[in-house]
């Protein structure tokens, strides 16, 4: 496997996350350490969150210009390597962290296994729309890959989706809640919340 710290005759560059291994079909390509590395395309091999995890350095390092692909299993490594870049609409929330999968609003006990979830109890609204007004069990939002850039909808005591809102952005006004990202959550609940597509989106190869 190639450890050079520059980017290849193709600019192409491997960041390895999660403790992944190089997939064969890349292991002839320079490894980076970080995000923070000069070349044209950056090739992720990791989990959404490692992926979500590069896209926020880029964003605030407004390097938004890198393509950028992401392997989560090997067969996907070739795709990666040839694949078209296009750009797309980048989530971002209030704290200025990305999401590439999927984010929730939920009370506190829903963050525990085995648990029925609490009630999350304010009201949500994407654009100018009204999500909820009382008490749910949560919230999903979910990017798009195209404009207006993201969807959210309110859960089922099972965790299943109801109607689907479109928008640019997803704001909640609540008596707490806790924010998972891409299967993070944050470590302490907020009264205000929002994810919004960013005004720059991101150069996603595919």
């Amino acid at each position: 496997m190639s450890t050079a710290s520059g980017p290849d005759a193709t600019g192409v560059m491997v960041l390895l996350t999660g403790g992944r291994r190089m997939p064969r079909t890349l292991r002839d390509l320079p490894v980076a350490e970080t995000p923070d590395v000069s070349c044209r395309r950056l090739i992720v091999v990791g989990p959404d969150a490692e992926l979500a995890a590069v896209l926020t350095r880029l964003m605030r390092s407004d390097r938004l210009d890198v393509e950028v692909a992401h392997v989560r299993r090997g067969w996907q490594a070739r795709r990666a390597r040839s694949g078209t870049a296009t750009r797309v609409p980048l989530i971002r929330d209030d704290t200025g962290t990305v999401i590439v999968g999927a984010a929730y609003w939920v009370g506190e006990s829903g963050l525990e296994k085995g648990s029925p979830p609490a009630k999350l109890t304010g009201e949500a609204v994407v654009d100018d729309d009204l999500l909820f007004d009382g008490a749910v069990t949560g919230v999903r939002i979910e990017p798009t890959p195209h404009p207006p850039g993201l969807r959210a909808t309110v859960l089922s005591r099972h965790m299943r989706p109801g109607r689907w809102l479109t928008g640019r952005a997803a704001q909640l006004g609540t008596t707490g809640a806790f924010v998972v990202r891409d299967g993070v959550p944050a470590a302490r609940a907020v009264r205000r919340s929002t994810f919004y597509r960013h005004t720059e989106g991101w150069l996603q190869v595919r």
